[in-house]
């Protein structure tokens, strides 16, 4: 089942691991919305790496995306382009997250403004998050403290949400939905 295309003001969280599938079944959501189609990207381009995972995904996308480059100021850029007749994917969550908190930037007052962004968004939007608390504990303290605050955040967006999709093996499960 995936979110219908006449709700106004309809938030979906796309949870998975790596490679999952997450990005384009948020994706494909997005495109069945029929809609203006907005992406909202947190990645930078600091590497050959992420230079190719970038690259693949605007390929992906295609010419009906409008995309926004906003790796900090999420919730201005959810705000700016949010509209009744527009559908946002953010991609991704934990990207930005970590662009919070390497920037040194309250976390804290990054996730209100995100979810009061949210809140008041009048057109769909789909938010892609990876689900880090799976897997091994980090080595690191940095590597912990981001588990965490990606732990915490996924939680207080997926509250947030009226639906939320767990991608495992590109299939979706759904842990919350709205009344349709």
């Amino acid at each position: 089942m995936t979110q219908k295309s006449d709700r106004s003001g309809h938030i979906t969280l796309v949870l998975g691991g790596t490679r999952s599938g997450k990005s384009s079944f948020a994706q494909s959501l997005a495109e069945e919305s029929n809609r203006q189609l907005v992406y909202i990207a947190t990645a930078e381009a600091f590497d050959e790496e992420m230079t190719d995972r970038i690259a693949r995904h605007q390929n992906d996308r295609g010419a009906d995306w409008q995309t926004v480059e906003e790796s900090l100021d999420l919730a201005a850029a959810v705000a700016a382009h949010s509209d009744p007749k527009t559908t946002i994917l953010v991609d991704c969550l934990t990207i930005w997250l970590s662009n919070v908190m390497l920037a040194n930037q309250d976390i804290a007052a990054a996730l209100d403004a995100l979810t009061h962004a949210l809140a008041n968004a009048p057109g769909l939007v789909i938010l892609v998050s990876n689900e880090v608390g799976s897997g091994i504990v980090p080595e690191s303290a940095l590597g912990r403290q981001f588990r965490d605050e990606a732990g915490w955040m996924n939680q207080r967006i997926a509250a947030a949400a009226d639906d939320v999709a767990l991608i495992t093996a590109g299939l979706p499960y759904w842990l919350k939905q709205a009344p349709a």
